[in-house]
Formats: structure tokens, sequence, C-alpha cells
């Protein structure tokens, strides 16, 4: 069968390594893809946002089944005119990417159907905005209401900071349309874990809980990323908590999206906080994580093709679905400046020898130039480890990050620190 996968990060990558692992596919396109995933796919010079060009480049290719990596064509409608189209693809169409679209919305339908989160207000006038935060209490969190890349969420630990932060979402516009409304948020404090689950509309699995590290430097310091690195399983999940995580959040989401007609097909991912009062949402996605999928897909025991297929069809439940005992790790090495401005195309080295450590190497902003990988983003590539335990899995990745080098290329030294303190 024929598989397209719609993205070129490195998310994109590991779906792509992860999808070639199945003996049904036989040829794989990317669009646009990277210079990593050109080794295992064909790319197409199709951006993600061109969802006319897609379907067509499906069409004519007669592909088997499409995969969404990235939010902004699930927001935009994809999986809606695939659909109409007679596509297969796997992903949420619009109505469930609302989830992650509009942080509004989300916070609205968490209060319809009690899941627990941080206390919230909504607004679109700054001037009102500043008035309840002046009033309310500090810190707090101000988060742009729509698509941001990752970095419309901004921490304000002073009344300084919080006019700040609701000046350059809602005056400055710094994020666009996406801080036309913002979510004004109580601050929770506790541990971070990222929950992925695959639904069918019925039934869902999840993966094994993984963390991210969004801050750029180490000791959680710096402006928020995109996600500078990630470890699976995360030790402090006990089962009990496991549970209690399916009981008051999991179970109400997808039962709340089937009460309101959103029977939509693919991920959902739960960006989750421990607080002293138990586990809150602190967002929803509506795909696959950066990085998170690079720890949890190699952990992942199945077929993701026959995973995909079968949610398609309404049969997860009737698929293969396990998760290693393994740890794993991922460690993102970036562009001098990110997540602020960068230069492109500089020389990767040490891509082979990384791979020689018994690492992976997923691509995240690379490109080809004249025969020589180069970088072409923030993110550049994360190295990837798997091993019998986070401490050998940290140990290993490290000893293949240290093989990369770039200009001005840099990453975080303390990635899965806190696992290994609970551990």
């Amino acid at each position: 069968m024929k598989v397209l996968v719609v993205g070129g990060g490195g998310r994109e990558h590991a779906l792509v390594w992860k999808i070639a692992q199945s003996p049904h596919v036989d040829t794989i396109y990317a669009a646009p893809g990277n210079a990593g995933i050109a080794d295992i796919a064909e790319c197409v010079s199709v951006g993600v946002g061109d969802l006319d060009a897609l379907c067509t480049f499906a069409g004519e290719r007669d592909v088997d089944l499409t995969v969404v990596g990235p939010e902004a064509p699930l927001t935009a409608g994809i999986a809606d005119l695939f659909q109409e189209k007679g596509h297969r693809i796997f992903g949420y169409r619009a109505d469930g990417a609302r989830l992650e679209g509009s942080k509004v919305w989300a916070k609205q339908f968490m209060a319809r159907h009690a899941i627990p989160t941080g206390a919230f207000t909504i607004h679109s006038d700054p001037v009102e905005a500043l008035k309840e935060m002046e009033g309310g209490t500090i810190p707090c969190v101000v988060k742009a209401d729509g698509l941001a890349a990752g970095k419309g969420v901004l921490i304000a630990t002073t009344p300084q900071e919080g006019r700040a932060a609701i000046e350059r979402v809602m005056v400055d516009r710094a994020f666009g349309d996406a801080g036309e409304r913002i979510v004004l948020e109580e601050f929770l404090s506790g541990e971070e874990i990222s929950v992925l689950a695959v639904s069918d509309g019925e039934s869902y699995r999840l993966f094994v809980p993984s963390q991210d590290h969004k801050r750029a430097y180490d000791n959680d310091e710096g402006p928020n990323t995109g996600g500078m690195g990630a470890y699976a399983p995360v030790p402090s999940v006990s089962d009990t908590l496991s549970e209690r995580i399916r009981r008051e959040i999991i179970d109400p989401t997808f039962y709340g999206m089937r009460a309101e007609g959103i029977e939509g097909v693919g991920v959902l991912y739960f960006g989750l906080i421990i607080t002293a009062d138990g586990p809150k949402v602190l967002e929803y996605n509506c795909r696959f994580g950066d990085p998170e999928t690079q720890v949890i897909l190699p952990l992942f025991e199945g077929d993701l093709v026959e995973v995909m297929l079968a949610s398609t069809e309404r049969k997860l439940d009737t698929v293969y679905f396990s998760n290693s005992d393994e740890a794993a790790a991922c460690v993102v090495i970036a562009s001098g400046g990110y997540p602020g401005s960068y230069k492109k195309g500089y020389q990767i080295e040490g891509l082979g020898e990384a791979s020689k450590t018994g690492c992976i190497v997923f691509h995240a902003g690379t490109a080809l130039m004249d025969g020589t990988v180069v970088t072409s983003g923030g993110r550049v590539v994360g190295v990837t480890a798997v091993a019998d335990n986070l401490e050998e899995a940290l140990s290993k990745v490290y000893r293949g990050v240290e093989t990369v080098r770039f200009t001005d290329c840099f990453s975080r030294s303390d990635i899965g620190k806190k696992g290994l303190e609970r551990v």
C-alpha cells in the first residue's frame, strides 16, 4: 500500500520511520519532508497548507492512507476535505481539531464536561484583560487563543510581566490573529506529563506517558519552545495515577466529544500537570506531539499502520497495541537563537557517528544543499536512544548528541533529570 505523511519535522520523520516498518507498506510519500525523511520516503514539494494540492496528489498517486503530522492542516479541515473526496486519512476533522485550534473553546469544553483544569477567564479586550490580571493572583498564565507554534503560552510572575504578556499577545499581535482573544489562566504547580491516545471515535488506546521539556535552556529557564527533548516512560506516573487520569480526564474527554457529535479519528494529546489536588489539563493537542513522538514510537511494539487503518474503520479494539517496558530519551539540537531568530544553511556534521552509537537521528529542520545536509529550521535534529532503563537511555543519547555538530548549535544537558530523580 501507499502512505502519504503530511509534514516535514522531527515528528514526521519518526512517523515515516515507524510506518516504514510495516510489512503492508510499499511506498511512502512525505509532503514536504526533509533531508532525513528523504532517505526512506519520496519527498514531494507540496506545503502542508496547500490542502487542495495534497488532496489532488493523494488521488493521482492512489494513496491508500494519509497521515497528518502538524496541527495547522487539521484545524484548516484537511480531514474533512479528504473524506469528502473519498480518501482515507488519519487525523481529526476540523471540529475535533478545534480542541487545539482554540484555547478558548477547549477551556469551555472542559468546563462543560467537568474536566479538571485551571481556573480561567476569557478576554477579547486588552484593557479588560489587564484589569482582570491586576485584580487577580500572580503568577498567572496568558494564552493566545489560536495556533502559535507552541509559543503562545506566556507565564507572568509579576504584574509587570503580566502586562507585558497581554500587550505582546493582544496589542503587538506577536502571534498574529491567534492573539485576538486570550485565556487568562490560574498558574498551576506540579510535574507536567504528556499522554497520547489513539481514538477511532468509539474506543481508544494509550501510548506510554512521556515528559516534554518546553523551556530553551537547562533548569527550565529561558523562553518556551516547541520542545527541547523528551523521555518515556515517566517514573512518577504510577498505576494508581494512570487510572485516575483515565477516570477523571481521558474518559470524560472522549465522552464529551461523542456527546457533542465529535467522532473523529486520530491522536488526542493530553498535556497534563500533576498538582497537589490531582491531575489537571493544561492543553489538548489534536495530533502526535513533538518531540514526544520521537520517544513513544520507538517504544510502541505494534504495527502503527494497522492501528491507523483499524481506527479509520472503527475497529481499533481488534488490533494489537502494546508498549515496551524499555525507556527512551530524545534530545533536540537547535540553531543558536531559537526560538527567536536564527540563521540557516549551516552544514551538519556527525550524523553518521550518532547512528553508530546506537541512536536514531530524527531530522526536524534540515535540507539538502548540493548533496550536503544543512540546517533549515530552529529545531534541527532530535537524537533518540532506547535502553533497558532511563539512566542507560540518557547516557546513550548524550553520547550520540556529542557527535553532532554545526555552527551555533545548542541543546539542553538536563533532559530526563526529573525522571532520574524520581527513580
